[in-house]
């Protein structure tokens, strides 16, 4: 596994005062962690990127503060949504002896038969696993060889997966990671279309053919009432 350092220094200012760290080309982090007591930190925000991008969240990295050296993994990275700008990083410091969680992400690699013959397309299901490892065992990516997935159907499972040694998958063993799916093209979905929209006018017009006709309904006589002088009953 490749070794990542990265450089931090300590820092007293917090709340809206770290905007102008940030015009500096500093990020503010913060460092936390089982029986650690959290302390704020900046690095620079190029290292910290360059870092990030090659190290993951699975990726040890050797955080230097001041005279220190602390093991940490990058638990959160928080970023502008309009700019995309870096603002904010959570490095969790690590106890080398013990086992951590973390979800590591899928490499898809190699060329699915299926695909290569026009069968069907490749559907990636997946792009992360759970696993538990120390930290200095957690993998930094775990490859998916979809070479074998030769027909409609076939899939790619978490038991299918090539685990290295000393690291545990928490996640389902029956989750599927892939599989390969119908091909469809434009025009076939066009003409499956035209067959839908036809076989429903076929449905309409058959059950129009089918119902019953109306049969009109004949109007009750009418009874007009005599008036009661006309009765020969005496009306009070």
């Amino acid at each position: 596994m490749k070794k990542h350092t990265l450089s931090a220094q300590k820092r007293e200012v917090v709340g809206r005062k770290v905007k102008h760290l940030r015009s500096e080309g500093l990020l503010p982090a913060t460092v936390y962690g089982k029986k650690v007591k959290s302390i704020s930190v900046t690095v620079k925000t190029e290292d910290f990127a360059k870092t990030y991008k090659e190290a993951g969240e699975t990726g040890l990295i050797e955080l230097a503060i001041d005279k220190e050296t602390r093991p940490v993994l990058v638990h959160n990275v928080q970023a502008d949504p309009v700019t995309g700008s870096l603002v904010h990083a959570e490095f969790f410091q690590v106890d080398l002896k013990e086992k951590v969680h973390a979800n590591v992400p899928l490499e898809f690699t190699g060329e699915a038969p299926a695909v290569v013959q026009k069968i069907g397309v490749l559907l990636t299901v997946m792009d992360e696993v759970e696993v538990e490892a120390l930290p200095g065992d957690l993998p930094e990516k775990i490859r998916v060889d979809v070479s074998k997935l030769e027909a409609v159907n076939q899939e790619f499972k978490v038991s299918d997966l090539v685990i290295p040694s000393g690291v545990s998958v928490l996640s389902d063993a029956t989750l599927t990671v892939a599989k390969i799916g119908t091909l469809i093209s434009r025009e076939a979905e066009a003409e499956a279309a035209a067959e839908a929209v036809a076989a429903a006018a076929a449905e309409e017009e058959k059950a129009a053919q089918e119902a019953p006709a109306e049969t009109p309904t004949a109007e009750a006589p009418s009874v007009t009432e005599k008036p009661p002088e006309e009765t020969g009953k005496k009306v009070e």
